[in-house]
């Protein structure tokens, strides 16, 4: 396998001593997942050792608001939490052994509509969206806890043209590939707003579109997880082994999703 090295300074007692540093040369892609709002980068660590054993580099994270940041809850705007989002993209693309021209970020509701606005400041390769929840573009810096959810309950029984929401300008302009997973008794993002996502991915390379059935919002139930999980998992296998078969890298995948 072709190598390649780096001079690196290494700092140590208040002096520096010279070093190099020894890698494989051929990158690995990059994958985000971004949590849903009352959610944690938990719910997300099981999908990211999967689709780390395909051979990619994942980062997981917790969105201020949560977690250790709880405190932040009634703070917090949808602007702050993209930026939580921008600066754990920039820290993934900084590995050295990730591929920034082959990222990808997942997310589920909140956390889905937030990798939908990354995707027109960061450069995103693979999109996939469970459950991609829909906000009025008004209001982005009051904290995002102390929105109408009556007024949220209302803009998401009706379509929304591309045109006329933040996140659904940058569906309308990314063109990478997609994947768009809907569960079927969804109350808090019904189909109206899965509509809206799908009817703005007009450009894109590729987009799959699945309904996890019996599912609800939350995917409460262990089923409704394993299923979600085979799900994204298959996808990104089929995303990784397009990748690699493009530039020539095609070889064995560590592990196959049962």
């Amino acid at each position: 396998m072709p190598t390649r090295h780096s001079k690196i300074d290494i700092p140590v007692d208040g002096q520096h001593i010279d070093g190099t540093l020894v890698a494989a040369s051929n990158t690995v892609p990059g994958v985000l997942l971004v949590h849903g709002w009352d959610g944690s980068q938990e719910q997300y660590l099981a999908r990211a050792h999967e689709i780390a054993a395909l051979g990619c580099v994942c980062l997981t994270f917790d969105l201020r608001g949560h977690a250790r940041h709880a405190a932040q809850r009634r703070s917090v705007s949808r602007n702050d939490n993209l930026r939580d989002l921008l600066a754990a993209y920039d820290v993934l693309v900084g590995h050295p052994t990730v591929d920034p021209e082959s990222i990808a970020i997942v997310g589920s509701s909140y956390g889905g509509y937030l990798a939908a606005i990354a995707t027109t400041v960061r450069k995103v390769r693979w999109l996939a969206l469970r459950a991609p929840a829909l906000y009025r573009d008004s209001q982005w810096e009051v904290p995002k806890g102390s929105l109408s959810r009556s007024d949220l309950a209302t803009y998401r029984q009706s379509v929304v043209p591309s045109d006329e929401n933040r996140a659904l300008k940058a569906c309308a302009a990314f063109r990478g590939d997609a994947l768009i997973v809907e569960s079927e008794h969804d109350k808090t993002v019904p189909h109206p707003v899965i509509e809206s996502y799908l009817g703005s991915l007009k450009r894109v390379k590729s987009v799959t579109y699945r309904v996890l059935a019996d599912a609800d919002h939350a995917l409460s139930t262990e089923s409704a997880r394993q299923a979600y999980g085979m799900l994204l998992v298959s996808w990104m296998t089929e995303m990784t082994l397009g990748a690699r078969a493009a530039t020539g890298l095609l070889r064995p995948l560590p592990h196959s999703p049962r």
